[in-house]
This record gives C-alpha cells, sequence and structure tokens, in this order.
C-alpha cells in the first residue's frame, strides 16, 4: 500500500544542509499498522509529513498504491490529502469556530464523502453523540482527541498517518483513544503509521521500525 524507496531529505541551517533523513527503506501492506519511533530529531516527523504530501523529499520516492508522489504538481498533491490520507496530530488541530459536528465533518466535506450515517456511527463510538453541539475549548483533551480521529476517519481514507496522537493526554485516556484508533482501523481496513515515543503503544500495533540518524534501524 505504501512503499518507501531510499528516501533522504535535508534542511538549509547557518551552518551548511542538516540531513534529516539519509535513505529510508519502508513498506507498509494494505490494512497493517506501523510504529515508528526514534530519538527527537531523527526525521519521524519529517517522514510523516513527506507521505501526507506537506513537505517534498529531495531525493527517492513515496509511493501509495502504486501512485508516485514526486510525480504529482501541488494541485494533485492537494486532491491526495483531502481524499489519499487521514491526518491525526498531537495538538488535535481542530477549528476552534467550528461545532463538534462540524469539525467531525469537516475532512469529508473537502472529500466529497460526506456520510451522514457513518459520521453518526462515528460519533457514537468515540463517545461524542452528546457532544456534537460544543466547540473545541469547552472539550477535555481526550474529548479533542476523539474528535480529530473521528475527522480523520470520516471520508474512510486508505492511509491513516497519526503523529503522537496521544503525547497530550494522560495514560488512562491515552489509553482510551488508543483502542479506538486501533479498533476502527482494523474494522475500516486502512493502513495506519504512527510516529510514538512510547514502546508500550508501539507494541500495540503490528510492526515496528525505528529510525536511527536518519535511517531504519531494525524492522
Amino acid at each position: 500500500m505504501l512503499a518507501i524507496t531510499h528516501l533522504q531529505k535535508s534542511y538549509p541551517t547557518p551552518q551548511g544542509l542538516l540531513p534529516v533523513l539519509a535513505g529510508v527503506d519502508l513498506q507498509l501492506p494494505q490494512g497493517q499498522s506501523l510504529a515508528l519511533m526514534g530519538e527527537s530529531g531523527s526525521g519521524k516527523s519529517t517522514l510523516l509529513h513527506l507521505v501526507a504530501g506537506l513537505d517534498q523529499a529531495d531525493s527517492g520516492r513515496i509511493e501509495v498504491n502504486g501512485q508516485a508522489l514526486e510525480r504529482l504538481n501541488e494541485g494533485q498533491l492537494a486532491a491526495w490529502r483531502r481524499h489519499g490520507v487521514g491526518l491525526i496530530f498531537q495538538q488535535f488541530n481542530l477549528i476552534s469556530s467550528l461545532n463538534v459536528a462540524d469539525n467531525l465533518a469537516f475532512q469529508a466535506r473537502l472529500a466529497g464523502r460526506l456520510d451522514p450515517a457513518w459520521q453518526a456511527e462515528l460519533a457514537e463510538r468515540l463517545g461524542l453523540a452528546g457532544l456534537l453541539a460544543r466547540y473545541p475549548e469547552q472539550l477535555s483533551g481526550g474529548q479533542q482527541q476523539r474528535v480529530a480521529l473521528g475527522r480523520a476517519l470520516a471520508p474512510r481514507p486508505p492511509l491513516l498517518l497519526a503523529d503522537e496522537p496521544t503525547g497530550n493526554l494522560d495514560e488512562r485516556t491515552s489509553a482510551q483513544v488508543l483502542d479506538l484508533l486501533l479498533h476502527l482501523q482494523a474494522e475500516t481496513g486502512c493502513s495506519l503509521l504512527m510516529v510514538t515515543h512510547s514502546p508500550a503503544i508501539a507494541a500495540r500495533l503490528q510492526r515496528q521500525v525505528v529510525l536511527q540518524a536518519g535511517r531504519v534501524k531494525a524492522d
């Protein structure tokens, strides 16, 4: 489903180019979950942003269902982000001016895939059915992260990318959100690539990969 080949990425600094990814090779089959681990600065979030089409690699290839992202123009990449991928971030990134119902529907509307029945099911499964009229500022951190999870899953994307999705939650809430995420990921059949620093969370996913100095250390 996802194939990454010889991926390299550097960023300019006053001291010169700083290599972040130095030739990453990685594969994620359809429907599987993979945890991406590594120390701060190892390139985890950079890799996720490249797969999401939010940044461009210096060299190498990212293929999703046989489609090479480096061959897409800006308009095609924007379409890919709308239709091909669901994004979950540590900071939730909810739209403060929209209530829970509209935040849940936001990505699905952009993708032209709004399914009211599926959205209602997601709201129920995520414990949000009684909170649809509230705004993000009226929610706890765990509730906000469940809204972010539902927003990403509402369009039924084939690929789900999660960057430390429980990093801002306490241990109990983190476990609840992770349970929901993995259950819904398995049920919908999407592939999941998750960045995490937690060995306990990584162990819940089907595979684990460690990035070290911009390369895959172990798989």
